[in-house]
């Protein structure tokens, strides 16, 4: 159990300063950034709604509000998927790009100063490991 609860409690504490950072210093929430680093690193910057979902770990409608708000500052357009009239794609604009590049900085120094300087590199390589093995167990329930 102490392993359990560490994991909660830490990553609950990460999330919770890296996403704090990020609104204070950029008014952009880590959700907000994770869409805008998926998107930015597309090859046309832009993704279908369910893959942009599935990548960030979303509903699809929780997706669509956050999608909602960021088209609404600016940051995303929506349009329709040339290859599939239904679908729907998320597009990052030139201010979503300037927004990312402008928290990038923040957010990568948070991720150092608040695991990456704390773990040693035999620690970080089982803490891969172990997320890993975590996220293909479920990835492999949720598809049977």
């Amino acid at each position: 159990m102490r392993a359990w609860r560490s994991f909660i409690d830490g990553s609950q504490r990460l999330m919770d300063v890296l996403n704090r950072e990020l609104e204070a210093g950029h008014d952009l929430s880590l959700a907000e950034y994770r869409i805008l680093v998926m998107l930015s690193e597309s090859p046309d910057g832009s993704l279908r709604m369910s893959d942009l979902a599935d990548g960030v770990l979303s509903s699809r409608s929780r997706l669509t509000h956050q999608i909602r708000r960021m088209e609404a500052e600016g940051m995303v357009e929506r349009s329709q998927c040339v290859e599939d009239g239904r679908g729907v794609l998320a597009v990052i604009t030139d201010e979503g790009r300037r927004r990312l590049a402008e928290a990038a900085p923040t957010h990568l120094a948070g991720v150092r100063n608040y695991m990456i300087d704390l773990l040693s590199k035999p620690e970080m390589r089982v803490l891969a490991e172990v997320f890993e093995k975590v996220d293909e167990a479920i990835g492999d329930r949720a598809v049977s």
